[in-house]
């Protein structure tokens, strides 16, 4: 009996983060959608999704920020933003992080999801992995947001991975963009993300979701080869956080 009430709980769980997910959109859809008219207003859309979306998301689900700073970013400074992705609550846990505004790279499949995607196509950089001229188009889309003053945010594992992997092993386009465009790697580790919210439909629940950011790596005197050591050693500092956390 005890089995059937908590699994019910899950389902509601779920439920409700649907419609917090949806909620403040409409509320607030008008300001959404004119802050999206022109790339200039995006630090306008950046701090309504930051400030409205994420946090009435987090806070509503239960699930309290802790983030821990090794360093800080710069304001108006361009970075490279990775993490582990493990949850739907990424998205929310990432947009806390960062009071510098960013923009995502993410898969061009997630403008299916109604209500998200209208805004998700107009504001994220769209990646189809399976299409060369796609991914190549990645890096002049995103100097330009560069240009503009932003950073960049790349979930380095290419997606989420089965539950048992607790880190993936890491593509190179962060990475390789990083060192093309000579901006900083902030490595963050995101610890809770998984046990609050993962894509096994009955888990989860409410409760503290930590982050940490590492210290950042520079790119500015490596060259294109160095991409593969450079990926190695920013998942080794991830992977270690994890392990020492004992989220493994």
């Amino acid at each position: 009996m005890f089995a059937i009430f908590k699994n019910i709980g899950h389902v509601l769980y779920r439920i409700w983060f649907y419609i917090l997910v949806t909620l403040p959109i409409f509320i607030f859809f008008p300001f959404l959608l004119v802050t999206t008219f022109s790339e200039k207003t995006y630090p306008q859309f950046f701090w309504l999704a930051r400030n409205l979306w994420a946090k009435t998301i987090l806070y509503g689900m239960g699930c309290f920020p802790k983030i821990v700073r090794e360093q800080h970013m710069e304001k108006g400074k361009s970075y490279m933003l990775i993490a582990n992705h493990t949850s739907m609550l990424d998205i929310m846990l990432m947009l806390m992080v960062s009071k510098n505004p960013f923009v995502f790279v993410g898969k061009k499949e997630l403008v299916k999801i109604p209500v998200f995607g209208f805004f998700y196509k107009r504001v994220c950089i769209l990646v189809d992995r399976d299409n060369i001229k796609s991914r190549t188009g990645v890096y002049r889309r995103a100097q330009r947001r560069l240009d503009q003053g932003l950073s960049i945010c790349i979930f380095p594992e290419g997606g989420v991975p089965e539950e048992d992997v607790v880190l993936d092993e890491f593509k190179d386009g962060a990475f390789k963009m990083a060192i093309a465009h000579k901006i900083p790697i902030v490595p963050i580790t995101f610890y809770d993300n998984k046990r609050r919210f993962s894509f096994t439909f009955l888990s989860g629940g409410p409760g503290k979701i930590r982050a940490k950011v590492h210290e950042f790596f520079e790119t500015g005197i490596l060259a294109e080869d160095d991409k593969s050591t450079l990926r190695e050693e920013v998942r080794e500092v991830i992977l270690k956080e994890l392990s020492e956390n004992h989220t493994i």
